[in-house]
């Protein structure tokens, strides 16, 4: 099945300057994919062609098959869009807000007052319908502008920072109205709030000097890139004995000891060769010297060691 999104080859010059070089990549119905990159990657530049904002100067961009410069009305016809800086009147109501976007989308005037109740309703803005934009909250007007991206019911949706300058629990909130919105749309979320991205999204892609240098789940990607196995154990037992004996292990690399409050309670990070799983070996050692086994598991690398792995390092390549 094709995807929603289809990015072949896509390069973008600015003059002479390459923003981005032959990326490509898709994105199927129902996902949520957190796009990432750091500043000057060529995020924004890939962003705005997939939204029909800026023409590539080689390769193709399609949304729901529509090509985004043959066909770019259509295309366009699939898309939300919540840009990082919301399009907003602040002279207007919520609810006539809404009424002029879906005008301006050639939506039925019916139809406009019906999706206005509904994403009012799905954006839980009921108590603001008649109140002017400019007397709301950053956050509320946040939900303003993901009620505009879903009025005309697009099968895409992209969504530019969505959570950025808005209080802790307008985040929290708001990042659940997006996982809400993925059952019946495609998301692509651009974020620099990396922990945003294990919470909501299915996949990553991570965009670095215009090139697309990693695509995969956090964990796949982070099973690619370790390169040692790591594991956590908490022991009750004397420290200095048990962090010898864990060393001792064959195929441990490194270990290293913190302690969790009590004087024999502490907790230890043990490195390993790749493709060793010494979790058998490590509980047998344990309960042979007579020690409480408190917690053992295997630690994966967090997204935010991913994302350093893969914009500092040159030498990866997954």
């Amino acid at each position: 099945m094709a995807g929603m999104v289809e990015v072949k080859n896509l390069t973008k010059y600015y003059g002479n300057f390459l923003a981005i070089e032959d990326v490509s990549f898709e994105v199927k119905r129902g996902e949520i994919v957190g796009f990432l990159g750091p500043n000057g990657a060529g995020k924004t530049t890939t962003m705005r062609i997939i939204t029909g904002f800026l023409p590539p100067t080689y390769g193709t961009a399609a949304v729901a098959g529509y090509d985004l410069v043959d066909k770019s009305r259509q295309a366009r016809s699939h898309i939300g869009y919540l840009p990082e800086t919301v399009p907003l009147y602040l002279d207007m109501t919520v609810e006539g807000y809404l009424a002029f976007m879906g005008a301006i989308r050639g939506m039925k005037p019916n139809r406009i007052k019906t999706r206005i109740g509904e994403v009012i309703d799905a954006c839980r803005l009921g108590d603001y319908r008649r109140t002017h934009i400019g007397k709301l909250s950053k956050g509320f007007r946040q939900r303003v502008g993901i009620a505009q991206a879903v009025l005309h019911e697009p099968d895409v949706l992209v969504l530019d920072e969505p959570t950025i300058g808005i209080d802790p629990i307008q985040v929290v909130e708001t990042r659940q109205l997006i996982k809400d919105l993925s059952g019946s749309h495609t998301v692509i979320l651009s974020t620099h709030i990396l922990p945003e991205v294990s919470m909501l999204c299915n996949r990553v892609l991570i965009i670095n000097e215009g090139l697309i240098v990693a695509e995969d789940t956090p964990k796949e990607l982070g099973n690619k890139l370790q390169g040692v196995e790591r594991l956590e154990v908490e022991i009750q037992g004397p420290r200095t004995e048990a962090l010898e004996a864990l060393q001792k292990i064959r195929g441990v690399i490194e270990v290293t000891c913190s302690t969790n409050g009590d004087s024999d309670r502490n907790v230890y990070k043990i490195q390993a060769r790749r493709g060793l799983d010494l979790r058998p070996t490590v509980s047998r050692t344990v309960i042979s010297n007579g020690w409480s086994l408190l917690n053992l598991q295997l630690v994966s690398m967090s997204l935010e060691e991913i994302f350093l792995k893969l914009t500092t390092d040159e030498e990866i390549n997954v």
